[in-house]
């Protein structure tokens, strides 16, 4: 704080005793007191210290609690001063006072107002002081400072300059954040300093302390973000702030709709700095920091209290540097981003079973030359030794950055380079040598061509079935008996898997017929068709999908889940059930393995032209343009596939994912709703389905966030959301062509960044125009529509998104004001709409 304004402050402690108390009083009044327990404070003063674990200091609204407590997962006995969630079943910190030095005894430890006017943490065993607020205080008012939290979990050190409570800050958490970033807070860069101010992870779970990944502004000056390993190493950015979105992150944008956030980027003299909030101050989210090294953004959902996660960057989890800890080995396309290389368990299995692989991985057996050797490990110890351990031929591997070029120029004589050092942990050969001492990091397997082989080294007890050189000649003869019996079952296995496919041929033709029934896979058939899963066709929240082939001229798609805990007879029973949903704009499940542990495969029927984003926002090609023909066949399938399972099914089943990449295209680019039976088979467990839900938050309905029960009406909202960009052509919060088409129309909205908005305003003023609406198509569409259609399909879209889920009409609803079987009257404009648009509405204002 500038000196200047605590030089301001006069009179004596009594006096700044009592403006403080008139500070908290105001508070109080402001926000009023809830769920505020007798062993609860509303401040900490001069005389009024916070001690033991029962005590807490309680915001004025009842949203946020500091006190003492010991993070889950930590060790016993280590206690941290720090802030979470009051209102929440899940204690969750969101920030930490003493990340590097906790504390003993709750009881006898004190958090108090110091003769110097800080905010201090004293040590009840030793006196001594474990954490301050270290604000430069001036001698005249430290007698009347006094730390309250605020409902936005921020903590701040204060002095009232009077007793009307206005208060000068001295200090606040918010310009100290730990490793979570809550609305208003900010992550800032002070230009007259040069300080920057960005999150820190954990160091692991259960440990607070500063761990080796952070978040914050770019260093060079650059309006975006960079993730860093221990301080230096860059491993992902977002790419500089547009205004509106990120450029490498278009997924974090200046507002969004269905969760009524907003975000800007703050540049003046004294500094820069990022914040977002939210419209509705009761929304629970928070960015973290994670100790995986990824940020990630959560939503406490209130009805199935838990929190949700819907957003995780970098993507690629094998980005960031040392995620697996020593000598784990990670993978990208696996349920579980690390595994220990053989011969080696986890350090701390319980943190492996939360998602946190840092801590690494250990040996199950110590090398025997290290064992037995007291030195640095010379040759005379490793001669008598090496030949007890022995090296695992790792392929496909990316070798670690650390390692050292020895002079070594065959491969066996690296080897024994190796094997002649205790501390040789691995060893390459690539025409030069090169050794690896100490523990393995950032191995990463599944790398094809840019991949290289690893000679890891392990006990012998490791890798059994060693033969000396004395058994040679038996081996030989062995392995030459074992061939002529290896060719005669591999021919007998040819015969049966033909035979075998040609049944699976046979099966899918009676399901074309009509049959009915859903084919039990083995795994080793999904193996086969799929060429044992190499031609992947892309991957969603719940696997990864590859193509597969049963005869020249018939295709299939089998999906791989991840993540399902279901068991094996309710698996079976859930399946059967999906495969009697049958309907035109619903994709067809053919069939489904279920061999046990984590093979569960569902095979549907190939659609050649894949996923409708792949159209609409050219993802990837070969992509089409699609006419507007097109687009409104699709946007009326895609609604009656959706009622088909609301209402027509026996058991209504919610989608819970309607977006364009869950709409598959056929040959003749017919519609239809793909992923349908992945909710029904997660159960009713919502939590689960938005926890895998990443990156698709602008389809979210508004319930999904508030807590509320869930309905078909949440896949009314998405189909809403999808509408707006099967029209535009473009994902909703992109929006530069639309900001043209309205300046050629001599309107202004150049400031909005939502397509709903636009869409909202310009139907509005088109109806006082003449209804021209072409300005909301796709550019490419050159003004080509129905514009009836057209006007249909936006007075619908906003019908749809509606904030009321009474207020949404039902999907039969929506086919049938499709099909022109009924109008459709002029909706009003969504609340959460007004809040983007950035001014004031009109209870009168419409969308058409």
């Amino acid at each position: 704080m500038p000196e200047g304004n605590t030089r301001s402050m006069t009179g004596g402690g009594a006096t700044h005793r009592a403006a403080a108390c008139a500070f908290i009083i105001l508070v109080l009044a402001i926000y009023g007191v809830e769920n505020v327990h007798a062993a609860d404070t509303t401040a900490i003063s001069v005389g009024r210290p916070l001690s033991g674990d029962q005590h807490r200091l309680v915001s004025p609204g009842g949203k946020f609690a500091l006190g003492f407590f010991q993070p889950a997962g930590g060790v016993a006995g280590s206690w941290y001063v720090g802030i979470w969630y009051n209102n929440i079943s899940v204690q969750t910190p969101v920030w930490v006072a003493n990340r590097l030095r906790p504390v003993s005894d709750p009881a006898t430890s004190r958090l108090a107002i110091a003769p110097d006017g800080n905010l201090v943490l004293f040590d009840g065993r030793t006196g001594s002081t474990v954490w301050s607020t270290e604000a430069n205080i001036t001698a005249d008012v430290r007698n009347g400072t006094v730390a309250v939290l605020l409902d936005t979990g921020n903590l701040v050190l204060a002095l009232a300059s009077d007793a009307s409570g206005s208060a000068a800050v001295l200090w606040q958490s918010f310009d100290h954040i730990g490793d979570t970033w809550l609305p208003g807070g900010k992550l800032r860069r002070d230009k007259r300093t040069g300080a920057i101010q960005g999150m820190v992870s954990w160091r692991a779970r259960g440990d607070p302390a500063p761990g080796m990944y952070a978040l914050q502004l770019d260093p060079d000056g650059a309006p975006q973000y960079v993730l860093l390993w221990n301080g230096t190493r860059e491993y992902w950015i977002t790419g500089n702030w547009t205004g509106r979105i990120f450029a490498d992150a278009p997924e974090v944008a200046a507002s969004s709709g269905s969760s009524g956030y907003t975000f800007k980027f703050v540049d003046n003299d004294d500094e820069s700095y990022f914040t977002y909030n939210f419209a509705d101050n009761s929304t629970v989210y928070r960015f973290v920091t994670d100790a995986s090294g990824q940020v990630k953004g959560w939503f406490w959902v209130e009805a199935t209290q838990a929190w949700n996660l819907v957003y995780a960057e970098p993507k690629a989890r094998c980005a960031v540097p040392r995620v697996c800890g020593a000598f784990g080995v990670c993978s990208e396309g696996a349920s579980t981003a690390c595994d220990c290389a053989r011969g080696f368990s986890p350090r701390i299995p319980p943190n492996w079973g939360q998602g946190d692989y840092t801590g690494g991985c250990v040996r199950n057996v110590e090398l025997q030359c290290g064992k037995n050797s007291s030195g640095g490990g010379g040759a005379a110890a490793g001669s008598r030794k090496a030949k007890m351990d022995r090296f695992l031929e790792m392929d496909g591997m990316r070798l670690p950055d650390d390692g050292r070029v020895a002079g070594a120029t065959s491969s066996g004589d690296c080897k024994n380079a190796c094997l002649l050092n205790c501390s040789c942990s691995a060893y390459a050969f690539n025409g030069s040598c090169v050794l690896w001492h100490g523990d393995l990091l950032n191995l990463q397997d599944s790398l094809g061509g840019t991949a290289g082989r690893l000679y890891l080294r392990l006990a012998a007890s490791e890798l059994p079935g060693a033969r000396s050189h004395s058994k040679w000649r038996i081996t030989v003869i062995a392995v030459s008996a074992a061939s002529i019996v290896v060719l005669v079952v591999t021919a007998s296995v040819l015969v049966v898997r033909a035979t075998r496919r040609r049944w699976i041929r046979a099966r899918i033709q009676g399901l074309s017929a009509g049959d009915g029934r859903v084919i039990s896979f083995k795994y080793r058939d999904l193996q086969s068709i799929t060429r044992n899963f190499s031609d992947k066709l892309g991957g969603g929240a719940f696997g990864s999908v590859f193509r597969g082939e049963l005869s020249s001229c018939t295709a299939v798609a089998v999906k791989k889940l991840e993540g399902l805990r279901q068991g094996e007879k309710q698996f079976r029973a859930e399946v059967s059930t999906l495969g009697t949903v049958q309907h035109v704009n619903l994709i067809r499940l053919l069939g489904f393995c279920s061999d046990g542990g984590d093979r569960k495969l569902l095979v549907y029927e190939y659609m050649p032209n894949g996923s409708l984003d792949r159209h609409l926002f050219r993802a990837m090609p070969p992509s089409y343009s699609l006419s507007w023909a097109a687009r409104y066949r699709i946007a009326l399938g895609v609604a009656k596939g959706l009622a088909y399972l609301h209402y027509k099914c026996r058991d209504c089943i919610i989608h819970c994912d309607v977006k364009p990449e869950n709409i598959l295209l056929d040959a003749a680019f017919a519609p239809k709703v793909a992923d349908f039976g992945l909710a029904k088979l997660v159960g009713r467990d919502f939590s689960r389905v938005l926890t895998t839900m990443r990156g698709t938050i602008g389809y979210l309905a508004p319930e999904w966030i508030s807590g509320e029960a869930i309905t078909p009406k949440a896949d009314v909202f998405s189909y809403g959301m999808t509408l707006f960009e099967i029209v535009s052509g473009r994902r909703n919060a992109e929006h530069g062509a639309f900001e043209s088409a309205a300046a050629a129309s001599g309107t202004d909205h150049t400031t909005t960044t939502f397509f709903p908005v636009t869409v909202a305003r310009m139907l509005a003023e088109s109806a006082e125009e003449g209804d021209d609406v072409t300005a909301f198509l796709d550019p490419e569409l050159e003004g080509n529509a129905n514009a009836s259609e057209l006007r249909r399909v936006c007075k619908v879209a906003c019908w749809c998104i509606q904030d009321g889920v009474d207020a949404r009409p039902t999907m039969a609803e929506v086919v049938q004001v499709l099909e022109g079987v009924t109008d459709v009257e002029t909706p009003p404009v969504p609340r959460y709409l007004q809040v983007l648009a950035g001014r004031a509405m009109h209870a009168s204002d419409t969308c058409v």
